[in-house]
């Protein structure tokens, strides 16, 4: 039976972790991030992977690191074939890459080479990509450039959120993983090497990136409120509280002054940009429950004619 070291950390790994734990693979270890501070209160957090492997009873690692000496002695002794490899989030040392005789294989969420990097969902999204996609890869040194074993690919629906196609890639990821690894063991795959022609890269997600710049065009906005979706949202400021705008759709009319709200009719409201109206559909105040616009507007009847941001 097959050895596997599972590496993961968010809701994104754990479709892969299922399958290859209901696909029969001997998981001697699940590796994931140590837990982190979250909400108000920041208190510590388990993963979505840690829960999982808890639940199911799978032996649980949370180093820190894997450059250190003890850490890569300890990942040799389990003597793994293989290490499977999900939106871990550290970084994979040239010596714990070669500790698996089958190698380290990588479950990413984008059609590779577009897209490499720590946020490839986002970032599809917000190139305004009509197709989304995971991509099973050997790993080597460099950040998501190893070779290709298989790809899948969906279509990304208008109304898709980062939450949203996370699920669905998660999904498919994991299928596609389980198919791929019965002709990866017995060798009958032959990895393709990436073209750098088409590469991009996806960095890492920042707070400040949801921030509204009213000056862009209505559809970049746009594509953004779906993108950071649901962190960190994108976001503006109202009579100094920060507003985010959940759900809202861009339309190519007359505009105005940017960041300057216009009425639209009964209960809706849009705001000028640098090339069309962005009209809200669901915003949330600092400290308050997500409502629709027409809600807010009730509660907010200056909000039409001020300005954003």
């Amino acid at each position: 039976m097959t050895r596997v070291v599972f590496m993961g950390t968010p809701e994104f790994a754990v479709p892969s972790l299922r399958a290859l734990l209901e696909a029969g693979y001997d998981l001697v270890a699940v590796y994931t991030r140590e837990d982190q501070p979250a909400g108000r209160g920041q208190r510590l957090e388990a993963s979505p992977v840690k829960r999982y492997a808890l639940a199911q009873g799978l032996p649980l690692w949370q180093p820190k690191s894997l450059r250190t000496p003890d850490e890569q002695v300890a990942l040799v002794d389990l003597a793994p074939d293989l290490i499977v490899v999900a939106a871990y989030g550290l970084i994979l040392p040239k010596t714990v890459l070669g500790i698996p005789s089958k190698g380290c294989i990588n479950v990413h969420g984008s059609l590779l080479p577009r897209h490499r990097g720590a946020a490839p969902i986002a970032a599809a999204i917000l190139a305004g990509d009509q197709e989304a996609g995971v991509s099973i890869m050997l790993m080597d040194a460099g950040v998501d450039t190893g070779p290709i074993l298989s790809r899948n690919g969906l279509r990304i629906a208008p109304e898709d959120t980062t939450g949203s196609l996370t699920i669905k890639l998660a999904g498919l990821g994991a299928d596609l993983l389980v198919d791929t690894l019965p002709a990866w063991l017995r060798g009958d795959l032959v990895p393709r090497a990436q073209p750098e022609e088409g590469a991009t890269l996806s960095p890492r997600i920042t707070k400040e990136d949801g921030r509204i710049d009213w000056s862009e065009p209505a559809e970049l906005i746009a594509r953004k409120v779906r993108a950071y979706q649901p962190w960190p949202s994108a976001f503006t400021t109202w009579r100094g509280q920060t507003l985010k705008i959940l759900k809202a759709r861009p339309d190519g009319g007359t505009a105005g002054t940017p960041g300057v709200v216009v009425a639209g009719g009964r209960g809706a409201a849009g705001v000028a940009t640098g090339d069309g109206l962005l009209w809200l559909e669901e915003v949330q105040l600092a400290g308050r429950k997500t409502i629709p616009i027409g809600a807010f507007l009730a509660g907010a009847q200056d909000f039409v004619g001020s300005t954003l941001g």
